[in-house]
């Protein structure tokens, strides 16, 4: 293996990307450990010789301390995972997005971990007027979310040395079928609500939201194993394609389903969050490119719904972090 990568723990792999990033690092001949709280359901993944699964909580520095020995790299994916669910219970989010992630960073370096790659998100932005959105432009978060998520960022770039290879990814938002399912996430959501109801609800429209499809972002995480140092060393790149509008995208969905009977429509929102981001970054420094397509996630989760795959997806909480947080009240 590269760098001699051999071990991987991976934070929140029982979660919307974790469960599509796992079988791939196992099959890529990974030795994969997994920290979740599997709130979502813990049947998610085949017994695998090189698969260990922890059910636990990434705050708790004594298990972080005990499951980092031999562990060659972190991918570090847990977090309260949007707006509205970090709001919901602020302290609890700040203590896992922000205080669990320095923690983990800290005792990564100190247990002889080799790379530490951070998912953040390209929300960190803010509402920007560039054309194209690059890595070097000023952070102005808007939320709680995205501004723990630069705070972390920075403080786990600063930990990174010889030895201690740290990268962060700014992932676009991510669409397509996961088995741990999402209807949170825009492409997702509009796309249930018109094979379930026929009817997409579309609120403003005119924000740009760039995407990414799951099986390119878990791509890039297993690709991030085998990256030389120098290549990834202390860097930031965005992940994120396909920078459409809400209203492209509810369109598109409608021209995929092919469907006549679905209706699109229009109402204001308060949220403003609009940005275009460029990716030419990672393209022209790794030679990462995406291999799949709004379109293909339509699709897939079209094939998903036909084939029986999901049960009540608009009303099962399973699907929405907001409505299960709230369900379970998490502490």
């Amino acid at each position: 293996m590269h760098n001699s990568i051999n071990s991987v723990l991976v934070t929140g792999g029982g979660g919307y990307v974790g469960v599509v990033l796992v079988p791939k690092l196992l099959q890529a001949g990974y030795r994969v450990k997994v920290i979740d709280w599997y709130i979502y359901g813990d049947k998610l993944f085949s017994k695998h010789k090189n698969l260990l699964e922890i059910k636990g909580d990434i705050r708790n520095k004594k298990l972080l301390i005990k499951e980092l020995r031999g562990i060659d790299a972190v991918i570090h994916l847990a977090a309260i995972s949007n707006d509205p669910t970090f709001d919901l219970n602020p302290n609890l989010a700040k203590s896992v997005n922000f205080e669990a992630s320095k923690m983990l960073a800290e005792l990564s370096l100190e247990s002889n971990v080799k790379r530490f790659i951070f998912i953040s998100t390209s929300s960190v932005y803010g509402i920007k007027k560039e054309k194209y959105v690059t890595e070097n432009l000023p952070l102005k978060p808007l939320t709680d979310y995205s501004k723990y998520k630069a705070l972390s960022e920075k403080y786990v770039l600063s930990k990174s040395k010889p030895g201690f290879t740290v990268l962060v990814l700014r992932p676009a938002t991510v669409c397509g079928y996961s088995p741990r399912m999402r209807f949170d996430l825009t492409v997702n959501l509009l796309t249930i609500q018109a094979l379930v109801r026929k009817k997409i609800a579309v609120f403003g429209g005119k924000q740009l939201r760039p995407n990414i499809h799951i099986e390119d972002i878990t791509d890039l995480y297993v690709k991030s194993l085998k990256y030389p140092d120098e290549a990834i060393a202390r860097k930031i790149f965005n992940a994120g394609y396909e920078n459409l509008s809400v209203s492209a995208i509810a369109r598109l969905v409608k021209n995929v389903l092919n469907d006549p009977a679905v209706a699109i429509s229009v109402s204001p929102t308060a949220d403003l969050r609009s940005y275009h981001i460029s990716s030419q970054k990672i393209a022209r420094e790794l030679g990462f490119f995406p291999k799949h397509t709004v379109e293909e996630a339509i699709r897939d989760i079209k094939k998903a719904y036909e084939n029986g795959l999901f049960i009540k997806p608009l009303e099962n909480e399973l699907y929405y972090n907001l409505k299960l947080m709230k369900k379970i009240k998490l502490k």
